[in-house]
């Protein structure tokens, strides 16, 4: 059995797929410790991980609330700012924790893992979940600011990324992270999203090839796993009223932002507006829905052609659906694609520009950028479900998905072939960390 530590930082849409990658690999036998935000701990537990907090759930909360997280201007500064100051202590929490047959799994803000496997030579696996952190000068990454136009020279556009990198990201995180690389001996990094930040060991995407095609200068060794399709995180109460209204009439379109910080009063009017102008039914999922009396079914459910949620599993819902508008979250499109529906795909920040185009490109959806307005989306929807085209399209990749390995398990696979490789130095040759070496451990 080998100990697995998971380091899963970032949203909902970051930790879940880890979560469910996770139980995989307990159902091999092997052991794993889930590090993530306090939110978070109840679905680590309930998997029978061992939870290890990064960061107070206080603080967690207040960086999710914060508008300047959703803004493109602000967002990637105010994102760092809430994880540099937890760095040293997962270091030093990582290191308390690894045994000679550790092997650290991380996604794109698991710089302490990186950090362990630098100075400690720890195996480490990174993980992209989705594609945009890829930075690749042969397929730029769609950004609200700083795209790479992709029709320029390739000589052009890498250098145009390597500036991206050393004035605007390395420029961010460099300090911080430079300082604690001096504490603990290390020479200055650069490039450090380009570079520096994915394993020398594995880098595993998260994604097919279809979604992203990999790239000449992608970095070595990758390999794709595919979507992990993990959305039920929790077990959900009977709901009679949502029931009756998936079977009143035609298929509903639904409506998310997912954790994306919004107005959702003015989202929620906007949905109403759509669909008053569509003749379209709808299922909202919002954080600030009322909480409805789903003890009985209420007879005008079925006569609505809205109905509101906090939460239900994608999963299970899509495919009773006819469209998916979402605000571009990689998890949520997957979802869609494999429940074979059309998506609008309405992005605000971070990685769901990319995302976006990316279903654009895979003929199975649009996007629509800028204020969410009933006249776009309604313009949108009868664009997506008026198009035999995209149906048939969507229906091919459903296929696809359904013919292919299920995605948690296949990532899995890989993460467990990596430990058979040979790729892991022995624990006798490895250095020793200065924290375990006061406890007798050897990493």
């Amino acid at each position: 059995m080998t100990r697995v530590i998971i380091t899963a930082i970032g949203s909902a849409g970051d930790v879940h797929p880890l979560l469910g990658i996770g139980a995989a690999l307990a159902a091999r036998g092997h052991e794993i410790v889930f590090c993530t935000h306090p939110p978070f701990a109840a679905a680590a537990t309930r998997r029978g991980f061992m939870f290890v907090p990064i960061g107070t759930a206080a603080d967690y909360a207040d960086a999710m609330a914060n508008p300047a997280l959703w803004n493109p201007r602000t967002s990637f500064r105010t994102l760092w700012a809430v994880i540099a100051p937890t760095l040293r202590a997962h270091f030093d929490t990582l290191a308390s924790l690894t045994t000679p047959d550790t092997v650290l799994v991380g996604t794109l803000w698991a710089f302490s893992a990186r950090l362990m496997q630098e100075l400690y030579r720890v195996p480490f696996v990174s993980v992209q979940v989705s594609p945009s952190t890829l930075l690749s000068a042969h397929a730029p990454p769609t950004h609200p600011r700083l795209t790479i136009p992709r029709r320029l020279p390739l000589a052009v556009k890498a250098a145009l990324m390597h500036s991206i990198e050393r004035y605007a990201l390395d420029k961010v995180c460099g300090p911080a992270l430079n300082a604690l690389r001096a504490e603990l001996g290390l020479e200055p990094a650069t490039r450090i999203f380009g570079q520096w930040l994915h394993s020398t060991d594995r880098v595993l995407c998260l994604f097919p090839d279809w979604f992203a095609q990999p790239q000449p200068d992608w970095p070595a060794p990758y390999r794709m796993s595919g979507f992990p399709l993990f959305n039920d995180t929790v077990a959900c109460a009977p709901d009679p009223q949502l029931d009756a209204f998936l079977a009143a009439g035609e298929r509903p379109v639904v409506f998310t932002a997912g954790s994306t910080l919004i107005d959702q009063a003015r989202y929620a009017r906007a949905v109403r507006d759509t669909l008053r102008e569509s003749g379209l039914r709808g299922i909202l999922l919002r954080p600030d829905a009322p909480v409805e009396d789903r003890a009985a079914a209420n007879e005008a459910s079925s006569f609505s052609t809205l109905i509101e949620r906090r939460y239900v599993p994608l999963q299970t819902l899509l495919p009773r659906c006819r469209a998916l508008v979402h605000h571009g979250g990689i998890g949520t499109a997957a979802l869609a694609y494999a429940a074979g529906i059309p998506q609008v795909v309405t992005p605000f920040a971070h990685d769901q520009f990319d995302n976006a185009q990316r279903v654009v490109a895979s003929g199975c959806g649009v996007r629509v950028d800028g204020p969410i307005e009933a006249r776009t989306l309604t313009r949108a929807l009868r664009q997506v479900l008026g198009s035999p085209s995209l149906a048939t399209q969507c229906g091919r990749v459903h296929d696809r998905l359904a013919a292919s390995p299920d995605g948690c398990e296949a990532a899995a696979r890989e993460i467990e072939g990596f430990m058979q490789t040979g790729l892991r130095v022995p624990a006798d040759t490895r250095v020793l960390s200065p924290a375990l070496a006061l406890s007798g451990q050897g990493v």
